[in-house]
């Protein structure tokens, strides 16, 4: 038994038992039966029970099968932010056996371009409000099928209509466009409910989810994860957390979009699994709006990026809610930064627990225990049936304190890149673990601390800095709303530390900021560039674009 699980996580098991399903598909009947009747996705004042999810997923499911012909395996592409139509789509397309794509909305016509093309979808189910830019690139891909649903399309009546009709009409939210061919989300299920649906033969080697990363910094590639790669990650992941909750009694708040793999692993399928109540926010930048949703809900789970917790620590009417459900707060996505977990936990009387993984290990790989109360600056330990390593360049295990690559070995970790198997080759390493790209450090306990991404690195006059910790530091001073650091070509050093910053006290300046990084950073640390700015670039999930930063230099 590794020695840190007496110690920090009672209750958790060193391994887990990813035969207990077969399949995504099989862990959702399980809950349906024994949650049928309890509430599982809410969004706009409606809600869906698991009986609900299982009828309309199977309808969906029939539709694909038996209108479209679609065949086990065939890729279908999901465009859509949080709506009630989400869990509906993912789990009919499951059902019928069929790989989902997850596809980021906000893409570029360039974008969603590649990613239907790469991923060879023959079908694809797009909010209406991005069918233009989906209209541009439809005769240069693959795609067979077209679906459409309106933003109120799972509303009743005559909600759904008069929805629909302020989104179109009103608030002009929906560009035109000339997909006339398209079904329509609920036209699909009514001809879906014409035909049964055998369940589709599924096992541990089916492909689940064509999950694209790596768009932030280059090409995106698809991760290929198989159902036995997210059972896997459910099953550690409930392990994990299962010890803080209890199954049947708990409500999450999915903020985050379910595109991404943090919300679709922890959100929409783990607490899928205890029967949770998942409560999908549409549009989380509208804050004024999500904490008017806060209030009327009695939320006991909230997962997110450290970006999200910020802007609601630092929304006037945050710190009025009522706090007392709230159980287990997530970070993951990107580091949590001290002074903001600090405050939440002031704020909040919950601790921010922080997580770590990455879209090519479904997600998860190390967590903190959901039981420590206060922050403590690490990801945390290897969740059950993973193994966690240092390496160093020629992948060497290096010894706890030492500086390297995180490596991850597990049975969540991915079948490699579709269509890549050049790019696989660079990240997996010859005694089987995963490359992360992360630099880390472990401690004498078996604790993980990520130092920084390789690539974001910055080398003043040969020393290692970390933009982690350039920020860390400098998201602690009360003047200061958010920060990312990145580096600055220099003459002499080779790069300076420069800093972009967004203020909270607009008389906040570039000497003040410096002096303060003075007091808590050894010299060649300091950022010698401070550049405020009104907002920093961020993915719609809410990680901090410094690439773009870079960039814009």
């Amino acid at each position: 038994m590794k020695p840190w699980l007496s110690n920090y996580t009672e209750g958790v098991p060193e391994f887990i038992d990813i035969s207990e399903f077969d399949s995504i598909v099989d862990v959702l009947e399980q809950t349906v039966a024994r949650f049928a009747d309890r509430p599982a996705y809410s969004n706009m004042g409606k809600t869906l029970s698991y009986r609900d999810l299982d009828r309309l997923s199977t309808q969906f499911g029939a539709y694909l099968k038996h209108e479209l012909g679609l065949q086990a395996g065939d890729r279908m592409a999901i465009m859509m932010p949080n709506l009630l139509q989400y869990p509906v789509v993912l789990f009919g397309a499951l059902r019928a056996g069929l790989t989902v794509v997850n596809t980021n909305p906000l893409y570029t016509a360039r974008e969603l371009k590649h990613q239907l093309n790469d991923s060879g979808a023959v079908a694809v189910l797009a909010l209406e409000n991005f069918a233009a830019t989906l209209e541009k690139v439809l005769p240069e891909t693959g795609v067979k099928h077209v679906l459409l649903t309106a933003l109120g399309d799972s509303l009743d009546f005559p909600k759904r209509q008069i929805t629909n009709f302020v989104v179109r009409k009103v608030k002009k939210l929906v560009p035109a466009h000339g997909i006339g061919t398209a079904t329509w989300f609920n036209d699909a299920l009514a001809k879906g409910q014409r035909h049964s649906l055998a369940k589709a033969e599924l096992d541990h080697n089916s492909l689940a989810f064509l999950q694209y990363t790596g768009g932030t910094t280059g090409l995106a590639k698809g991760a290929m994860l198989s159902h036995g790669n997210i059972v896997a990650n459910m099953q550690q992941s409930s392990a994990w957390v299962g010890t803080a909750i209890e199954p049947g009694q708990e409500v999450i708040i999915t903020a985050l979009p379910l595109y991404h793999i943090f919300a679709l692993t922890s959100n929409c399928l783990v607490y899928m699994k205890f029967g949770a109540h998942n409560h999908l926010i549409t549009n989380p930048r509208d804050m004024d709006g999500f904490v008017d949703e806060l209030a009327k809900i009695p939320f006991t789970t909230l997962t997110g990026v450290n970006t999200l917790f910020n802007s609601l620590l630092n929304h006037p009417r945050f710190s009025d809610l009522n706090f007392s459900t709230l159980k287990v707060t997530l970070g993951g996505g990107m580091a949590v930064q001290r002074a903001v977990a600090e405050r939440w936990k002031e704020v909040t009387g919950c601790p921010l627990v922080e997580a770590y993984g990455l879209t090519e290990t479904s997600p998860g790989a190390c967590i903190n225990p959901v039981h420590m109360q206060e922050y403590n600056g690490y990801i945390g330990l290897p969740i059950s049936s993973t193994e966690a390593v240092i390496k160093d360049e020629d992948g060497n295990d290096l010894p706890p304190g030492e500086s390297g690559e995180l490596c991850i070995k597990g049975p969540q970790v991915m079948q490699g890149y579709w269509q890549r198997p050049e790019e696989t080759a660079k990240v997996m390493t010859d005694d089987g673990y995963l490359r992360t790209g992360d630099m880390a450090v472990m401690t004498e306990d078996g604790f993980f601390k990520i130092v920084d991404r390789k690539k974001d690195m910055i080398l003043v006059s040969g020393f290692n800095v970390y933009p982690n910790e350039i920020e860390d530091v400098v998201a602690a001073h009360p003047g200061v709303v958010e920060v990312a650091a990145i580096g600055q070509p220099d003459e002499k050093s080779g790069e300076v530390v420069k800093i972009c910053v967004v203020k909270k006290d607009p008389e906040l300046t570039e000497k003040a900021l410096r002096d303060y990084c003075k007091e808590h950073l050894t010299g060649y640390k300091v950022p010698r560039v401070v550049v405020f700015m009104d907002e920093l670039p961020k993915t719609n999930v809410g990680k901090i674009l410094r690439r773009e930063l870079r960039d814009n230099q």
